[in-house]
């Protein structure tokens, strides 16, 4: 039986764990299931890891003899096996099931860890599945497998198609556990971009017309279904508009407020705070605004795949700060174009900190013209405001954007401010779109 302290000391180190700077008064394993019986026995635990403050995280883990069982391959194809045989099993309080969508290969050999994962674990099978093991648990679907599984069923290709998943429902909570999709082998987006500052640039910029097709058409599906509440597109209403706004100016508030004396490239932006909310002001008098829709939510470069000549698009769950509830609320597809085009001012200021290579002048301005013209031609005009309404509202999903990136490099890299204040400052320079 595992004690207190090795459950909290175990926990506390891993790099999925997400309170580090929190102390942790108490932890306990609050549900348990048996997967396997036989010697090393093999158990699904959920562990709640409570706070002085008197708030909680759940967290899952596989454990063996030890707490780690998932760097056994024999335990990791434990689980996909159950997915195959769409397995139930009792839990103290609830029940853990197991569930797959299509038929996939019997016998799976090779199993390697994806070590650039952070807040969960995934494995990759043969170069054929991937398996993510979630972490730290919410109630409710995972955004990612309800985003994938109506992607799926509904034919959309330029995705790593859901196979399976595993989920448990109980007194603790309902919560997603894990998925299972196809593996896709290709190049990150964002390292395709990097790589393709100083060895020709023509090619990445055609292809960033494609990957706006491809959002758009993600987009068109995810709103496709009337019929179904949860992903039956809605008109925006004025409330929700103005809380936007709201939220917007709260935050550039506060980050500039407490901008730092000793930060020299902040000097473009510096007391520019009221003409930032000036600026968003102008810019929510928009008129129609199109509808709200279910979208990726942490949308990048970093979440794309460039492989056989097209893009896929993957991770589905949404900005990890941000709570389940947060990630599945329906928001105007245009957040997701905003976080592309804020990718590429990234990739190309990133390319001379990272490759020492200066990206031509007008890479950044191309990139996102290509974009939002395969954007545009794709996307189900419903969905988003017609003519300059869309560049206004885009405007104020870029601002959003800009904000936050400065306060987290504020708070995590501060050799990279310079990127979000560019842009703030090229968004305040601009025309207003009429």
């Amino acid at each position: 039986m595992t004690n207190e302290r090795e459950l909290i000391e175990f926990v506390t180190s891993q790099r999925w764990y997400a309170s580090k700077t929190r102390d942790v008064s108490h932890s306990q394993v609050v549900d348990r299931a048996v997967l396997r019986e036989d010697d090393p026995r093999l158990e699904l635990l959920l562990v709640e890891v409570r706070f002085d403050t008197g708030t909680h995280e759940t967290y899952q883990l596989l454990a063996d003899a030890t707490l780690d069982a998932l760097i056994d391959p024999r335990n990791v194809r434990e689980l996909v096996s159950m997915m195959r045989q769409g397995i139930k099993l009792p839990a103290g309080d609830g029940i853990v099931e197991f569930a797959a969508v299509t038929s996939f290969a019997a016998e799976l050999r090779e199993a390697r860890p994806v070590s650039a994962e952070q807040s969960n674990t995934s494995i990759v099978f043969d170069d054929e599945l991937i398996l993510k093991v979630f972490r730290r648990l919410e109630a409710g679907v995972n955004p990612e497998l309800e985003l994938l599984r109506f992607l799926t069923e509904h034919g959309f290709e330029n995705i790593a198609p859901l196979v399976g998943w595993y989920s448990y429902t109980g007194r603790q909570m309902d919560a997603t556990l894990g998925i299972l999709q196809r593996f896709v082998a290709g190049r990150d987006g964002w390292e395709h971009a990097l790589d393709t500052m100083n060895n020709g640039t023509e090619p990445f910029i055609a292809s960033t017309r494609r990957l706006g097709e491809v959002t758009g058409r993600m987009h068109a599906s995810l709103g496709s279904d009337p019929h179904d509440p949860s992903f039956c597109p809605e008109e925006t209403s004025t409330e929700s508009l103005g809380l936007l706004t709201a939220t917007v100016d709260e935050e550039i508030e506060s980050v500039f407020l407490d901008l730092p004396d000793d930060v020299p490239e902040l000097e473009p932006i510096r007391g520019r705070g009221e003409e930032v909310r000036e600026r968003l002001r102008m810019l929510t008098n928009l008129g129609g605004v199109g509808r709200v829709i279910r979208h990726h939510g942490d949308f990048h470069l970093g979440q794309t795949i460039w492989a056989d000549g097209d893009w896929v698009i993957l991770d589905f769950e949404g900005e990890p700060a941000r709570s389940l509830a947060e990630r599945r609320r329906k928001r105007s597809p245009l957040r997701d174009v905003a976080g592309m085009l804020r990718s590429f001012a990234y990739a190309a200021s990133a390319s001379p900190i990272l490759r020492g290579v200066e990206p031509p002048s007008d890479w950044e301005a191309r990139a996102r013209e290509q974009f939002l013209a395969g954007y545009r031609e794709a996307v189900e005009q419903s969905l988003v405001p017609s003519g300059s309404g869309m560049d206004r509202l885009l405007s104020v999903f870029e601002l959003e954007k800009a904000v936050y990136e400065l306060r987290y490099e504020l708070n995590n890299r501060p050799d990279w401010v310079k990127i979000p204040v560019a842009g703030i400052q090229r968004m305040l320079d601009e025309d207003v779109p009429a």
